[in-house]
């Protein structure tokens, strides 16, 4: 993982959580476990049955993204299960390869152990190695709070609001858009 080996840790609950590089033989379970997600929270870019999420387009997905040297997905797991994931998509074109954008998610049963900090630091310390991203972005809902704390504590700053960027059951939402530069 570009540096970055298989990683094992014991969590607050005493559960093991276990974090490396998906794969393709990965892509089932991915599949489950967004379909999963996409029903557990509004703070996500997509709501249930809004995104096709198969196991062919998950094996895609993954095989796309083991394909580059900017681009990566690191799952955590706790006894086979895919506990949360952490994303990061760097530009396809020469001007944009050093920057891309980061996507995290926790199974709501796995909230409150830390899986979220450890996941922001693999994903830091894997783009710190690659020597070729030198700024992560997200995007998070302006009023998901924990979210942004989380992002902060790691160096985020915000950098901008889109207003009305999502609309969840008829309301509105602002996203804040916050970044890190990898030096």
């Amino acid at each position: 993982m570009s540096g970055y080996p298989m990683k094992k840790v014991t969590l607050k609950n005493g559960s093991e959580l276990l974090i490396r590089k998906a794969t393709e033989e990965d892509a089932e379970q991915m599949a489950q476990f967004k379909m999963h997600i996409s029903r557990e929270s509004d703070f996500l870019s997509f709501g249930e049955n809004e995104i096709e999420i198969t196991a062919e387009t998950e094996h895609r997905i993954i095989q796309a993204e083991n394909t580059t040297n900017n681009s990566v997905i690191i799952i955590a797991l706790i006894d086979n299960e895919i506990a949360g994931f952490v994303t990061f998509k760097g530009g396809a074109k020469i001007r944009k390869r050093h920057a891309g954008e980061m996507g995290i998610s926790v199974r709501k049963k796995y909230w409150g152990l830390g899986i979220g900090s450890l996941l922001l630091k693999v994903i830091i310390d894997w783009a710190k190695g690659t020597q070729v991203i030198r700024k992560m972005d997200l995007l998070t809902r302006a009023d998901n709070e924990k979210a942004m704390k989380l992002y902060e504590k790691y160096g985020f700053k915000k950098e901008g609001i889109l207003t009305r960027d999502m609309c969840v059951n008829g309301v509105f939402y602002d996203s804040v858009s916050m970044g890190l530069p990898i030096d």
